[in-house]
């Protein structure tokens, strides 16, 4: 792989952090084999970062192709940078640690890299339902985040997460985190691409030394059917004819384009893929760059249109998408 051009960020604890990293997000047709297989031919593809959570339900999957790859001796431990998730129905202060050892657990590690609260928004903890519901109602409950950050920060005194952050934060809430945290977040995960380009967001992180992870690049096409949102569904940004344009004037592909979008940013990037020729194309964004027409073009499809949402939370005071 070609080293010109810096490779990873440096997150406000010190700790270094890849700016290419797989996403493993996938709907439920995706088979166990499918998910194992993507993430050893990208690691053996050069990602040394990997991006999961207690959500995803494929830990298991991805600790066997970390350990297959740090058996075959084409990875250490400390090579890889590997992120999961405190999912909501484990915001209660004892159920903090259990959800992350039951992470470690899967991918067999005894520390993450990074670990970030998957959303502001807690759920109540019924048995193992990821989405415990009554009466057709999602049981939210009032678990303030600020108090799960206390939570975090004492999983990173525990040397068992190196780094911790957020996921799906707002402005607003970023600046209620900052005003009592100990540590403060080095990580904001949000949806981003030139559909959604919320500079608002993307300009406060910065000016307070918070890094920025994409997720959703595309536009997230290969959701399941049941959450596409209609006429104003990003789905199709990739054949969107401005990116287009851009791929072939550079000589690359439309997904190579919008990936170099963030990477210009010092945003991180996960896009998700399952087909070996994609995740190798996705690698080859680091020995071309982007000029500020370039960027001005993409940037200016924003139409605010969003591929994660949580419609069933809405009313809640700590939904982050108002």
């Amino acid at each position: 792989m070609d080293e010109e051009r810096p490779r990873k960020i440096e997150l406000n604890d010190g700790n270094f952090m890849p700016l290419l990293g797989l996403g493993t997000w996938k709907s439920k047709s995706t088979s166990s084999e499918q998910c194992q297989g993507a993430a050893e031919t990208a690691i053996a593809a050069g990602y040394r970062h990997l991006d999961t959570a207690y959500f995803y339900q494929n830990e298991v999957e991805l600790g066997k192709a970390l350990r297959s790859k740090i058996q075959q001796g084409i990875i250490r431990r400390q090579d890889m940078f590997v992120v999961s998730k405190l999912w909501c129905t484990y915001f209660a202060p004892e159920d903090i640690p259990v959800c992350l050892n039951k992470s470690l657990s899967d991918l067999q590690l005894d520390y993450l890299d990074l670990y970030l609260v998957h959303f502001p928004v807690g759920l109540q903890n019924v048995g193992d339902e990821l989405f415990p519901m009554k009466d057709g109602k999602l049981l939210a409950s009032d678990i303030d985040y600020v108090d799960v950050w206390k939570g975090m920060e004492a999983l990173k005194a525990t040397g068992k997460v190196k780094s911790i952050g957020v996921s799906n934060f707002s402005i607003l809430q970023l600046e209620r985190l900052l005003s009592v945290a100990k540590v403060p977040p080095a990580v904001n995960q949000v949806e981003l691409h030139p559909y959604l380009v919320q500079s608002d967001l993307i300009e406060y992180c910065k000016s307070k030394n918070i890094a920025l992870t994409a997720y959703s690049p595309f536009g997230s096409p290969d959701r399941p059917k049941e959450m596409h949102r209609g006429n104003k569904d990003p789905e199709k940004l990739l054949e969107d004819p401005v990116v287009g344009e851009i791929a072939a004037k550079h000589r690359r592909t439309p997904a190579q384009v919008l990936l170099r979008y963030h990477i210009e940013q010092d945003i991180v990037v996960i896009p998700k893929s399952l087909k070996p020729n994609h995740i190798l194309e996705n690698t080859k964004i680091f020995d071309f760059t982007l000029d500020e027409e370039d960027m001005s073009a993409l940037r200016s499809l924003n139409r605010g249109w969003k591929a994660c949402i949580s419609e069933q939370l809405e009313n809640h005071p700590f939904y982050p998408f108002k």
